[in-house]
């Protein structure tokens, strides 16, 4: 099956504004990250799931044993732009078809570049049952003096290290 009609079903269902669907299709298909990333930046919130700034991230952060991260994003945005030290990477258009294997006891922080995906994710796992703290993009939580872990993918790390 395509992967972009799935993504288009999983934007309509969790009700993405279509500017949003625009910078998905956008970084999918190999437009530059940094525009579609400052495209999902302006675009206003329409999200039940609360978008969090950095002091109320760190505060979750502080707490790691009740906290699930859940990275939305593709692997090469997370080498792109980093990601928080500890996460489940689930790409959004894969999410729905992963629900029981993501636990439902702990407080969940979903992550995106600019937070939109990560909306979108939020309120999808709220709609099923899970707990939600909030989402957070990752060059936000960056542009604030945040600390984001830079991810190399394991396949390019091997291939370094082979090759000294």
């Amino acid at each position: 099956m395509n992967k972009t009609l799935p993504a288009i079903i999983l934007a309509l269902t969790v009700g993405l504004a279509g500017t949003s669907a625009f910078a998905q299709q956008a970084a999918d298909t190999g437009s530059s990250g940094s525009a579609s990333t400052n495209a999902a930046a302006a675009q206003p919130w329409t999200y039940k799931t609360k978008n969090l700034n950095r002091q109320e991230v760190d505060k979750l952060l502080g707490n790691p044993r009740k906290l699930l991260v859940i990275d939305v994003r593709r692997p090469d945005e997370l080498s792109k732009y980093g990601s928080f030290p500890v996460y489940l990477n689930v790409q959004i258009d894969d999410l729905p078809d992963v629900l029981d294997y993501i636990p439902k006891d702990r407080l969940i922080l979903t992550v995106s570049n600019r937070a939109h995906r990560a909306g979108a994710a939020g309120d999808l796992l709220s709609s099923k049952g899970y707990k939600v703290a909030g989402a957070i993009g990752s060059v936000d939580y960056a542009e604030a003096g945040g600390t984001i872990v830079k991810v190399a993918p394991k396949v390019a790390a091997a291939a370094a290290a082979a090759s000294k």
